[in-house]
């Protein structure tokens, strides 16, 4: 049952999602719709973020005085790709956001500074240096860095393939971007670190040491870093992400400000796997 709905929501992939680009973004030529209109970015922003913080709040994750107007707002989402799956009425129905860096961005540049784990005297040092390999790993394969966050689903779609094809398109998003390593951090409430080891997550190490999950207190739960290599999802998933590539030039993105169109950097090395082919579930 899940397989069917997963490749029914691929197939309209196009007609459910609309991509946000970061100001001056470079924005592959693989894309066939991009409107750059700011105005229309900031409300879809505002939109994601009432969407975020009404989810958070429900769940437990924030208080309302961490809200803005009901707003969940962090810096991220000023210099991040979103992801966005809308209804039938054109309504956010669920989120992430996905920060590029180069490859030679500095360990204190990245969101994960502000894990609990930076913060403590004796997880740094293994965090710092399980980061550090995954940046000479991207710097040595000539590929990016990138960090995921923001996720969030509707209570009204939780028990659909929404969540999972918003997952599997931050692959085929990291493909079309060029490549990258990186790391996301996932709850394990509503099993949402379970689900992205699925789809080809596997835990952050520092050589043999596994960087262990952690309770955030600003968010109220109990919190894994996974990493992931946006080339190598599941095998098992792999012939949809390979179809979500080329569903995503189809999709909309919508710039705010002028852009910088360059050439697609990923190039798709076989054949499109056929939507009709077998794809495990979850």
């Amino acid at each position: 049952m899940l397989t069917k709905l997963l490749h029914r929501s691929v197939a309209a992939v196009d007609q459910r999602m609309i991509l946000l680009a970061p100001p001056d973004a470079r924005i592959p030529a693989a894309f066939d719709s991009v409107e750059v209109n700011g105005r229309r970015h900031a409300d879809l922003v505002s939109e994601m973020q009432q969407l975020r913080g009404g989810i958070y709040l429900r769940d437990g994750a924030v208080n309302a005085n961490q809200l803005s107007g009901g707003r969940h707002q962090t810096p991220e989402d000023e210099r991040s790709w979103h992801l966005l799956m809308v209804d039938e009425q054109q309504r956010i129905d669920a989120c992430v956001w996905y920060m590029e860096h180069p490859s030679t961005v500095a360990v204190d540049r990245l969101r994960v500074r502000n894990c609990p784990l930076a913060h403590d005297s004796a997880s740094r040092p293994a965090l710092w240096k399980a980061v550090e390999a995954e940046l000479d790993r991207a710097r040595s394969e000539r590929i990016g860095y990138a960090e995921l966050g923001g996720w969030a689903v509707s209570e009204r779609s939780r028990c659909t393939s929404e969540g999972l094809v918003l997952a599997l398109a931050g692959y085929s998003l990291g493909q079309l971007l060029g490549g990258a390593l990186g790391m996301t951090t996932a709850t394990v409430r509503h099993c949402s670190s379970t689900i992205l080891r699925r789809l080809g997550g596997s835990d952050l190490k520092a050589g043999t040491e596994t960087i262990p999950s952690y309770y955030d207190p600003r968010y109220k739960c109990e919190m894994e870093l996974l990493r992931f290599d946006s080339r190598r999802p599941n095998a098992k998933y792999k012939g949809l992400v390979d179809v979500l590539c080329e569903k995503l030039s189809e999709v909309m993105v919508i710039s705010p400000t002028a852009r910088t169109v360059a050439q697609p950097p990923y190039r798709m090395l076989r054949p499109v796997t056929a939507l009709h082919q077998p794809v495990a579930a979850a």
